[in-house]
């Protein structure tokens, strides 16, 4: 094992700044997904459960669904609620039972709701419930893809080392080139943020900036 005094946050910009990484890069289509933008994780002051990383996130993310719709791309959102039981939680639900814990966060409530800021158009896009961290994981999130002929996974929301973690490494296992928007994901301290941002730019995504997906999604628009 390689021993350093470097930060998390340091290890990912020398990784960043290494002109010889190789990428994955963008494929023809594109979809979006969205991760769990809603108030249990995007209101600190609301709740203990949530984090922000980049002020702008939200705003970020509005800019890149839009221009998905432009495009006639799909543009997904995910988010969590449980059963007032929690039973379908599972096990993940049974280490705590505090009120900003996961399998408390039900239907209806608050905690569930997509973040007002969010510009969600419920006409055109996907709103899906997720139960596990994994928006793959028991949706048909591979179904939505394969219908819309997607090749490429744009991916924000939250947690970097949960959620959006998970969502990169199943994208790229059920064959779909990744792009994490480094802008418009978010956890709750640094270092777990940028220690997964790069171990996934280094294994199993790209992880872009969300001036260079946007420019990449306009140059879509000329084609």
């Amino acid at each position: 094992m390689e021993l350093s005094d470097k930060t998390a946050r340091q290890l990912y910009e020398d990784v960043k700044a290494n002109p010889a990484r190789a990428k994955f890069g963008f494929g023809k289509k594109a979809a979006l997904i969205n991760i769990d933008v809603q108030k249990a994780y995007t209101r600190p002051d609301l709740y203990r459960s949530a984090y922000e990383t980049n002020p702008n996130q939200i705003q970020y993310i509005n800019q890149v669904s839009a221009l998905m719709r432009g495009l006639g791309w799909p543009v997904i959102w995910t988010y969590c609620a449980y059963m007032e039981s929690a039973e379908d939680c599972g096990v993940w639900g049974t280490r705590t039972n505090t009120p900003d814990s996961l399998q408390n966060i039900k239907f209806g409530s608050d905690r569930a709701k997509l973040d007002e800021r969010a510009e969600v158009d419920y006409v055109k896009d996907i709103v899906l419930n997720k139960k596990m961290a994994s928006p793959f994981h028991g949706t048909n999130v591979n179904a939505l893809l394969t219908f819309h002929k997607v090749d490429t996974v744009l991916v924000t929301g939250g947690s970097t080392s949960g959620c959006v973690r998970a969502c990169g490494i199943d994208s790229l296992s059920n064959g779909y080139r990744t792009t994490i928007i480094e802008e418009c994901v978010a956890d709750k301290h640094e270092s777990p943020h940028f220690a997964n941002l790069m171990d996934l730019a280094l294994k199993y995504t790209d992880v872009e900036s969300v001036d260079a997906v946007k420019a990449w999604l306009k140059s879509q628009a000329k084609n």
